[in-house]
């Protein structure tokens, strides 16, 4: 039996890796386990995602935490090593650009284990952000690596990686499919009291955008002068702390802040939402997804293909920008909505993880 350590730590990981997972557990050729590293929460406090997803409890959990880059990359590294040489694998997946995804890919290939990259190529072309740098890094000492996309795949041509790549399509898509109907029957409008359409949903958490007090005032001050719906913000911890550092409070009425929500719930959320606004990879894709206009607050993106298809609008994280983003996008609502019902799905059908276990065994058996 094939024996593959998947490793995650924030949350995003753990929803991409959960459909690989459970295509492998459908199989008697391949055993998978988690390593839970904890770069954004201890695994008792993951712990709503792996039940939610039904996920096995990992064979390990690093308990990291939060921590400067340097901190976050090199803890993993050190608490990772004896663990992995433990479980002694046939092949380490590492999902997505995220420090715990670095130092997995680092030791892993470090010790010699050969490392298979889950949504890798995706490019913003932007070193400033810590997760450029990682991709980057995990892409050029993976033995595999699955794109998401076309432009992932050239990406990767382009950059002539020592890796077989394979165009996968993205798992994220396998698990929004697979979770549509319980999101929709999801309850978090009621308890939110929100109508369907008549709300914005932000999420707001990159270093870049947070970690400046001005610059996470006017990101603030920018939606609630140009917005008249509710605003439902499912605030990042680190979020959260760096607000309190700064002694931002929220006082408009429109801007509602909740704690962190399930996958379900905050699916359920997205699905009904009139607007989204974010700083998020993944929540651009999952707007395209629902058909949800979008607003990215930052300068660039890796999920250029959103832009191209004219439903997402990168408006920078300057006041002005964002202020004149969300008019334009308000002024035209109807016919960026229109745009959704002439897009093709640029990041596949559903069956990423499929296509991604079936590769990672045949390549051993080759």
């Amino acid at each position: 039996m094939l024996k593959v350590v998947i490793i995650v730590g924030t949350r995003p990981q753990i929803i991409k890796s959960s459909p690989i997972i459970k295509k492998g557990a459908e199989s008697d050729k391949i055993s998978i386990s988690i390593i839970h590293t904890g770069q954004h929460y201890d695994y008792e406090m993951a712990k709503v995602f792996f039940n939610e997803l039904e996920l096995p409890t990992p064979v390990a959990d690093l308990g990291v935490g939060s921590g400067s880059h340097a901190y976050q990359t090199g803890e993993i590294m050190l608490r990772l090593e004896p663990i992995l040489v433990k479980e002694d694998p046939d092949i380490v997946i590492v999902p997505g650009d995220t420090n715990s995804a670095l130092a997995a890919a680092l030791t892993a290939v470090k010790l010699g284990y050969p490392v298979a990259h889950v949504e890798a190529g995706a490019r913003c072309y932007d070193m400033r952000m810590a997760e450029e740098i990682n991709v980057r890094f995990i892409d050029h000492c993976s033995s595999l690596l699955f794109a998401v996309s076309t432009r992932c795949y050239e990406n990767l041509i382009r950059e002539s990686v020592l890796g077989e790549i394979c165009l996968s399509g993205d798992t994220m898509y396998d698990v929004f499919l697979s979770h549509i109907n319980r999101a929709l029957s999801s309850n978090i409008l009621d308890r939110l009291d929100l109508e369907e359409n008549e709300y914005a949903v932000m999420t707001l958490h990159r270093a870049e955008n947070v970690d400046k007090p001005s610059r996470l005032r006017g990101i603030l001050r920018a939606i609630m002068e140009v917005i008249d719906i509710k605003v439902v913000f499912p605030a990042h911890p680190r979020t959260r702390k760096r607000m309190q550092e700064f002694g931002i409070e929220i006082r408009n009425p429109n801007l509602l802040t909740v704690k962190p929500l399930s996958y379900d719930d905050m699916l359920g959320l997205l699905l009904r939402a009139k607007l989204v606004i974010t700083d998020s990879g993944g929540l651009q894709k999952e707007a395209l997804w629902s058909r949800v206009p979008c607003i990215t607050l930052r300068e660039r993106t890796e999920w250029v293909e959103t832009v191209e298809c004219g439903v997402n609008i990168l408006a920078g994280t300057s006041e002005v920008n964002i202020k004149r983003a969300i008019r334009s996008v308000l002024k035209h609502y109807d016919d960026i909505k229109a745009r959704f019902s002439v897009i093709k799905n640029p990041y596949g059908d559903g069956k990423a993880a499929e296509r991604i276990v079936k590769k990672i065994l045949n390549r051993e058996t080759d």
